[in-house]
């Protein structure tokens, strides 16, 4: 310990930082040097889950008393992950407001289940000048964007399970984010979001996941790179999805009015790597020319997975990997029917090299589809396939195959 005391101080306060903060705090018992050594720390992270009752109080009292007198100019981090039980909105608005006044970069709050609308963001959060990342988690958290927005550095945001003020508070807070790169939004029953409109010329990644059907759903990213979008919507609304012609990877599980498949298959057909999973044919003039990897989902609930695998095949011309599966907790029975095409596709006679089917039922569909592939796809090296019996595995060893590469794999 006296080798270790012997260090400079910015050297000790850099190795608390790797300790958690109660540990890293605790070390102010050692001597008189550490006394107070922590609170230089620029990374503050405090989960109470797990907290009895008497210890919420002290940490309560230990920040409520100590957090103001934080030394640290800047503070990378704060981190609260709590229950709403545990504490009052106003005190967590008080740490809040303290961490935004010390040129805060990163804050994560996140909060246990509470029927109650918590109003604890205090309204300088939204003009946060340093911030670059801002998490919020936790059902019936108030997000109350206040007239005044301005968040000039934030790359980062996350809003997962958070009860909006109004309608217009998503596209408020958005607008006024020049340079996000990465928004994550999962919605929940009740959240009030009406609208769904992220108009940000500066994204590369968004994660959307809504519950509730819409009456406006607008996405204009011309430097998306990643996509995730799971959305069920049957409701007729203003839907416009415009072109992302720099999109590399996504996955998309979709169920809405056909009349806005073809506007969503034409802005991903740019993308690289694609997953999924829609109940609806889409129609002509689409070709995904740079797709080289699709996970297609085979639940079936439509009976319409055979027309939507002929379709893609025959738009995406240099897929090299086709990778047949169901979604968690969709249908498992699988592929009803298969109607080849008139022509193959070229990508099976000239592309394809990997073909896997999981939860092979041996239905006809399934089958007849299975056994095209290794019919026809010339470069093929590898054809896996999951849960086959006994009887499919000598069907499809005996079946013909394109490809004198091909090597055929039971999983």
């Amino acid at each position: 310990m006296d080798k270790i005391s012997r260090l400079p101080d910015e050297l000790l306060v850099k190795i608390l930082s790797f300790l958690p903060t109660k540990v890293a705090v605790s070390t102010s018992i050692l001597s008189k040097q550490w006394d107070f050594l922590w609170m230089w720390l620029p990374k503050l992270d405090y989960s109470t889950r797990k907290y009895s009752e008497s210890e919420c109080t002290r940490l309560r009292r230990f920040l409520n008393k100590n957090l103001p007198l934080h030394r640290a100019p800047i503070i990378e981090s704060f981190s609260l992950d709590f229950l709403a039980s545990q504490f009052k909105p106003v005190t967590i608005r008080s740490w809040l407001l303290t961490a935004v006044s010390r040129n805060l970069r990163e804050v994560e709050v996140s909060h246990g289940c509470n029927n109650k609308v918590l109003n604890m963001l205090p309204s300088s959060l939204y003009t946060c000048k340093s911030l670059v990342s801002l998490k919020l988690n936790g059902r019936r958290l108030l997000v109350d964007v206040p007239r005044m927005v301005s968040l000039p550095c934030l790359k980062t945001f996350l809003l997962q399970d958070v009860k909006y003020k109004n309608e217009d508070s998503l596209q408020r807070l958005l607008s006024n984010c020049p340079v996000l790169e990465d928004l994550v939004v999962e919605g929940c029953k009740g959240d009030n979001m009406v609208k769904f409109i992220v108009i940000v010329p500066s994204l590369q990644r968004l994660t959307v996941n809504i519950l509730e059907d819409l009456d406006e759903f607008v996405i204009d990213t011309p430097s998306l790179k990643y996509f995730k979008l799971d959305y069920y919507n049957y409701k007729n609304h203003h839907c416009l999805i415009e072109r992302m012609p720099k999109l590399e990877e996504a996955y998309v599980e979709l169920s809405f009015n056909p009349v806005y498949i073809d506007r969503f298959i034409g802005s991903i057909t740019s993308v690289k790597r694609l997953t999924l999973c829609i109940d609806d044919v889409y129609g002509d003039g689409f070709v995904f020319d740079q797709l080289e990897h699709l996970q297609l989902c085979t639940c079936d609930e439509q009976h319409t997975s055979g027309a939507v695998i002929v379709r893609l095949l025959k738009d995406s011309p240099n897929l090299r990997v086709l990778d047949l599966f169901k979604m968690e907790y969709h249908n498992p029975i699988g592929l009803y029917t298969w109607n080849q095409p008139s022509t193959v596709p070229e990508c099976i006679l000239s592309s394809l090299q990997t073909f896997k089917c999981s939860g092979y039922s041996g239905r006809p569909g399934e089958r007849d589809l299975v056994i095209y592939i290794l019919k026809n796809a010339n470069h093929l090296k590898t054809a896996t396939i999951w849960f086959p019996t006994v009887d499919m595995k000598k069907e499809l060893v005996l079946s013909s195959r394109a490809s004198n590469a091909c090597q055929l794999v039971f999983d």
